[in-house]
């Protein structure tokens, strides 16, 4: 039996002016309005602490244009979580809101798949296109990390700890992968963005920020294969997340994921 684990989403940012065009490719509706949440994910199973992306920073939210309303390691700090001392950060790829605040975990070994690491550095980077969603700096971060022998690579499929497993889709980016965790209520996925929102998987329908469309797709049906149910998929910024799922006490941007969710197993 696998160990079990309690599984947070925290928003630390919002981007409210977009449209469905920015979330679906030849949606028919493309002008209408389409907001967007970004999280980070906690793992807890007793003292053991696992992150799930680190977000981005103040810098990179003035560059973008894209405000947050708190820097990931406060909002951990909430939770009693020391972001200087925690040992263990998945990062499920390296564009600019997964990987941009890397230096706030000095002490963190960073579990990437060595496919994004080839990725974020080769010659793909050279089309602005597929560059844009990457932060140059972040990425070094990440390099300097590596030298530092502080990055675990997997490749394909892997054990992070008892119960918490990652598994390359693709897609989005080269070497994007999802998180899978053992929960009182089974086996969840957090599919960061393999799956930006519940209609990306539900309908088949591709993200317009996409380095294979194929993977992208295939990747829907990968997401299904590791989950109990589709009740079980989270994806990583939509913000019907926020008001499926329980608020912990004394947090209005906290929910607990491994917590039944509120409209039962709709989705």
């Amino acid at each position: 039996m696998s160990a079990v684990w309690e599984v947070f989403a925290l928003k630390y940012a919002d981007r409210n002016a977009r449209i469905r065009a920015d979330s679906f490719i030849m949606d028919p509706h493309h002008d209408v309005p389409h907001p967007m949440d970004y999280f980070v994910w906690v793992l807890r199973n007793g003292s053991h602490t696992i992150l799930v992306d680190t977000g981005y920073e103040e810098t990179e939210a003035e560059s973008r244009g894209r405000p947050i309303i708190e820097r990931p390691a406060k909002m951990l700090a909430h939770m009693g979580i020391d972001a200087a001392t925690l040992d263990t950060v998945i990062v499920t790829h390296l564009h600019y809101d997964h990987a941009g605040t890397l230096a706030d975990f000095p002490n963190a070994r960073f579990y990437l798949q060595p496919a994004e690491m080839a990725y974020a550095t080769g010659p793909c980077m050279c089309h602005p296109h597929l560059r844009k969603p990457f932060t140059g700096d972040h990425v070094c971060t990440m390099v300097n990390a590596v030298h530092s022998e502080r990055v675990v690579f997997i490749e394909g499929s892997g054990v992070v700890a008892d119960g918490v497993e990652v598994h390359l889709i693709g897609g989005h980016s080269r070497g994007l992968q999802c998180v899978r965790v053992h929960t009182r209520r089974g086996w969840i996925v957090l599919a960061s963005d393999a799956s930006h929102f519940y209609e990306n998987f539900l309908e088949s329908k591709p993200f317009p920020i996409v380095a294979d469309v194929h993977e992208m797709l295939t990747g829907f049906t990968q997401l299904r294969q590791l989950a109990d149910s589709e009740a079980h998929i989270v994806p990583g910024h939509d913000p019907l997340v926020m008001q499926r799922f329980p608020l912990i006490a004394g947090s209005d941007r906290i929910v607990g994921l491994h917590a039944d969710p509120l409209n039962g197993n709709e989705v």
